[in-house]
């Protein structure tokens, strides 16, 4: 039997008086692909904060079978690792001196880079196909070569559990498809657990194994991409109805809506 990585039991959140999350429990098996979905404000990037304890709600989260409160905070960052959306913000690094931040957790006090830290960062380059710009600023880069760089930071934490919110968010095409098959790979290859939030239902159907759907807050929908698939599903959690064909090569569902 596959163990869990992640238990949740009845959390909840209460920010400025108003309910956040509520009563959310979820069991993540390891090597799972789990998908994130739900309406705008649902509670979806809330709920990996909270994983992260960037956010601290009532009820119980483990790791691996321990509390996160029982973590120190390098513990948790070698456990699991957070992407956060692109957002823009300006980062006065290159991509190698970046990269390298993801060192700090394996970092003892006054300890330095060694020559063991480069080599991690160099094969997490390498594996994320941005090891080409390593001397780059990161300012200069792409909306989807940074994405990568980001990934590739929260490798080297080493951490076997990787949380991503709308990792494909503001990428053309191509690079959609370049990170969906590195996640891939990382899952496949390397096991690494992955929770990523998406408002791409197809992706989500197309390639997670695992699929929950928050709405106000709450835990609408926990289950199989076949199950999520189907219109009384996605209409009570989006208000919305949808049509249904299939991808014609990998026969799986299309969901579209219905206009």
């Amino acid at each position: 039997m596959t163990r869990a990585v992640i238990e949740i039991e009845n959390l909840s959140l209460l920010l400025e008086g108003q309910t956040i999350l509520h009563d959310i429990s979820l069991t993540v098996p390891q090597g799972a692909r789990l998908a994130i979905v739900g309406p705008n404000g649902a509670g979806k990037t809330t709920l990996l904060k909270c994983l992260v304890r960037l956010l601290h709600g009532r009820g119980t989260i483990k790791l691996l079978a321990r509390k996160i409160g029982d973590y120190s905070q390098k513990e948790l960052a070698r456990t699991l690792a957070y992407v956060p959306q692109l957002d823009g913000q300006s980062l006065p690094f290159t991509v190698k001196e970046f990269v390298l931040m993801g060192r700090y957790p394996h970092l003892s006090p006054f300890s330095f880079l060694g020559p063991e830290d480069h080599r991690i960062a160099d094969q997490a380059l390498v594996l994320t196909g941005t090891h080409a710009f390593i001397n780059r600023p990161l300012d200069t880069l792409s909306a989807g070569e940074r994405q990568k760089v980001l990934i590739a930071a929260s490798l080297v934490q080493g951490a076997s559990i990787l949380l991503l919110d709308e990792p494909m968010a503001f990428l053309d095409p191509q690079h959609q498809v370049e990170i969906q098959r590195l996640l891939e790979r990382l899952n496949r290859e390397h096991g690494i657990t992955l929770l990523t939030v998406t408002h791409d239902l197809n992706a989500a159907i197309a390639y997670s194994t695992q699929i929950i759907a928050l709405k106000q807050g709450t835990l609408a929908f926990t289950g199989t991409p076949e199950a999520f698939a189907d219109n009384r599903v996605l209409e009570a959690i989006y208000r919305q109805r949808f049509l249904f064909t299939r991808h014609p090569r990998t026969g799986h569902p299309i969901a579209l809506a219905e206009v």
